[in-house]
Parts: structure tokens; sequence; C-alpha cells
């Protein structure tokens, strides 16, 4: 057994009827011809294989009496593969679009929490003898990295063991979880003193400063109204693209800008593009980013992550000014966030009350307009470098995707994998007629900055990507 980090927990809590706290990792795999016999049945028994290397698959959460403390994973549990891994066939013609729209379905529903907090579905009609694998993971299991880390075990881009026999934990007794609970509410308490100290060093490490942060980073709580930031309804859209990574670097390298501040700028010039459509008019924008600080590889659960707020200039029409301010812009609240210190926000997180967090984030749930903390979630993942396999068969193509947060009904998540820069974008029901028309958007913004740029307008092929939707 072991308890849930508050940050972790916050997580869990988060999650309401219309606000599913799972992520969502998608890896479209070829069949050559030699296996194209590849079944469920044989895609258990892969995961089966490596379940001694996928620990988190086999958590189960456990709630404390009068929920007196955050929940405890219990290890080893039981885990029926026959529930976990689905089938699920696409509709004809199999492309692009038809995996997009099967994956928003796939992510309406949430979690079942009476088993292990995670589903895969094996998704059979794609064209060319592929087959996507679409993963579910609570939010609350796993942030990028260690989601990352478990699809590499998951796949073969780590010596695969053979299978593992274990026996599974024993359920533990309402005696032990308040016992336990007790136990570790005394150290929590007795950690206070370093957790106010590093709070007081953030403070002051801010008060120190000579630089100036602008107002959009110093008041986090004031962002616009727009199309975006309404009560969520339960559904979820789903929607991908492909950029070649070299396209993306060769353009960051002449900008002298990051691939971070050019996913922050396609996004914005997309987003620009889009509250002209619904809303009419364009205004500056703050989108949470999130910020690891913890890169083991070794990593493959719970959450070591926290989120920078960064202003996005939607209302400039220059797409190199663009560029240029999303950079300064995230440059200066980096800044703003390594003064404060990375880990504050987990480490008071251990302190929040499980039944008035839920409550809190209930009521966040229920609200309808302006979203008083952000306008949505803009996350940069870099993928696996080299190409895995599942079963022996390639996996040509890694998606990824956040959930959607209270009031703000767009996450935009970019993963890159090998060559291959992956845009991800989840909506609502009634955020956007179609989750399409931003994956447009930024492919079009790209092509606008590489135009201002003086770069070529043809973006390389990628042939091993499916077609464009």
């Amino acid at each position: 057994m072991k308890r849930l980090s508050g940050w972790d927990a916050v997580l869990l809590y988060s999650e309401a009827p219309n606000v599913h706290m799972h992520t969502i990792k998608v890896a479209v795999i070829e069949l050559d011809e030699e296996r194209r016999g590849f079944t469920i049945d044989a895609f258990r028994e892969v995961i089966r294989s490596r379940l001694g290397k996928l620990e988190p698959f086999c958590y189960q959460l456990v709630d404390v009496p009068l929920k007196f403390h955050h929940p405890m994973w219990r290890q080893n549990c039981e885990v029926d593969l026959d529930y976990h891994i689905r089938p699920w066939r696409v509709a004809s013609p199999g492309g692009r679009r038809e995996l997009d729209e099967a994956i928003g379905q796939i992510a309406s529903t949430p979690l079942d929490r009476g088993h292990p907090l995670w589903e895969m579905y094996f998704v059979e009609g794609l064209t060319n003898h592929r087959i996507a694998v679409v993963g579910k993971i609570h939010h609350a299991l796993a942030d990028g990295v260690a989601s990352a880390n478990l699809l590499a075990r998951g796949m073969d881009l780590q010596p695969g063991g053979d299978e593992v026999s274990y026996a599974a934990d024993p359920a533990p007794s309402k005696r032990e979880l308040m016992t336990s609970a007790f136990t570790d509410h005394l150290r929590h308490i007795a950690r206070i003193p370093a957790t106010v100290r590093y709070t007081a060093q953030g403070l002051g490490r801010v008060r120190r400063s000579s630089r100036k942060l602008s107002p959009e980073l110093t008041m986090p709580f004031t962002p616009p109204p727009t199309f975006m930031n309404h009560k969520l309804t339960p559904e979820r859209r789903f929607a991908t693209a492909t950029l070649a990574f070299a396209d993306v670097r060769q353009t960051a390298k002449l900008l002298g800008a990051t691939i971070n501040d050019m996913v922050l700028a396609m996004s914005t010039g997309a987003l620009r593009t889009l509250l002209l459509r619904y809303d009419g008019q364009t205004e500056p924008l703050l989108a949470s980013v999130p910020v690891s600080y913890d890169f083991s590889p070794e990593r493959i659960s719970g959450n070591r992550f926290t989120g920078m707020m960064v202003a996005l200039p939607a209302d400039s029409d220059d797409p190199l000014e663009r560029v240029r301010l999303c950079h300064e812009n995230a440059v200066l609240a980096k800044e703003g966030h390594q003064l404060m210190g990375q880990e504050l926000i987990a480490r008071w997180a251990a302190y929040w009350p499980p039944t008035g967090t839920e409550a809190l984030f209930r009521w966040l749930s229920n609200r309808d307009g302006q979203n008083k903390v952000l306008n949505l979630n803009i996350s940069n993942v870099p993928g696996p470098r080299e190409r895995g396999r599942v079963g022996g068969a390639l996996v040509t193509e890694i998606y990824s995707v956040g959930p959607l947060t209270a009031g703000s009904g767009l996450n935009i998540t970019v993963w890159s994998y090998v060559d291959q820069l992956n845009i991800s974008v989840l909506s609502d029901g009634s955020t956007v007629k179609d989750p399409h028309e931003v994956t447009e958007a930024m492919i079009a913004d790209f092509v606008e900055i590489r135009r201002a740029a003086g770069l070529s307008e043809s973006l390389t092929e990628v042939p091993e990507a499916l077609a464009p939707a």
C-alpha cells in the first residue's frame, strides 16, 4: 500500500460528471504481412507478459473511511485484462478522421474507480493494415513524463521481461487504513515548518528579483472570457495532425526560438483565428503550461509537475511578432515560476482536505461563463526518440492529450515522436463545431510563420503518418 501524494489526490478530487480527469495516449501500429493476424488476444498476452514492468496498471484505489486522508493505492491487485483491454472498430474508410472520432467517443466516459484506473482499446478497421491502441490513464496515476516512460515499457523500447507472477496484496482493513492515515497526518504536521520555510524563501526571491513581470503573469486570475470558457458538456471530441519535426526545428532555429515557443506560437495563431470566428474579436489569452520537475526515466507513476501561466499574444496580427512574444512571455513565466519554487503547489496540496476539495471542484465544474484561472491548457511533451514496437509490429505514430479542466473547453497537447511533431486537440461538445478547426488553424499558422520568415511554405511529408483529416 502507498498513499497518493497531495497533488495526485487533487487530480482525483477535481473529477466531476462533466470533467473527466483521464489522459489519452494513442499508438498507431503498422502490421506487416507476417503480423496481420495480430489480434486483441495476442495484444492482451503482450501486456500480460509486461505487467511486471507496468506496475501502475496493478494499482487499485482505496478510499480512507470518512475521507480522513487522501486515498491509497493497493499495489499488486488482480487485473482482468478482458475488462481493461477492449475491442473497437472504426467506421469506414478508416482514416485519421474516423480514428479521431473513435477516440473522442472513448474519451467521453470516465474511468470506473472500482477497477485499476486505466483502459486500453484495440482499434481495428484502419487503412493500410494498421491498428491503433488507445489508452485511457487517470491523471492521478501518472503525469506526462511518467506516462511516456510507461508507454516505453509497454512497447519494445526497453527489454521485455518474462511474465511475472505475484500474489495480490490483501485488501486493507478499516482499522489499518485509519491507523495509517493518523500516522501520516502526524508526519505532514511535522513537515509544515519546512513547507512554510520553502514558501517564504520563494516569496523572498520574488521580492529581491529585479525582473519585472508583466501584469498578465502577476495577476493570473484575470483571463478574458472567450468561446472556450463555459460549463463543459460530458462529450469529448478529438482531432490530430502531424508535422515533420525537422520543419519545426528549422523554423525555430532561424527565429531564435525553442520547440516549445513554436508550439505556443502555432497555438496562439490558431486561437486568434478561432477567436475571430467565434467571438468576433481578439484578446491576449492565458494558458497553463505544465512544467515537470522530475524527468527520471525510471519514474512510471505519480505527478511531479506544476503549471506556469503564459500570456498568449492572440491580439497580434503579425506571425513573427507572436513567435517573439511567446518566447519572451514563456521566459518570464518560467523565471517567475522558478522564483516561487517549482514544488510550491505540490507541497501545499498535501494539506488540502478531501471533502472540501471535492466540493470546491464540483462547484467549479457547474459554473458557467468566464474561467477565473486560465483560458486553456497547452502542453509540449518530448516523446520517445526511437521507434517502438508492440508484439514486433512497428509503432508509426504516437499522440497524447491531457484532460479538460473546469470551465476550459480546449486542451492542446503536442508530443514529439522520432521525426514527428504530433498535435492532439481535445474539446467538449460545445466549444467548437469540429476540433479539426483547431489542428487545421495550427498548421495554417505554422505555414504563415514560415512564409514570414522567408522559408518554404511546402511542408515536408511524413509518409509514416496517417493522411491528413
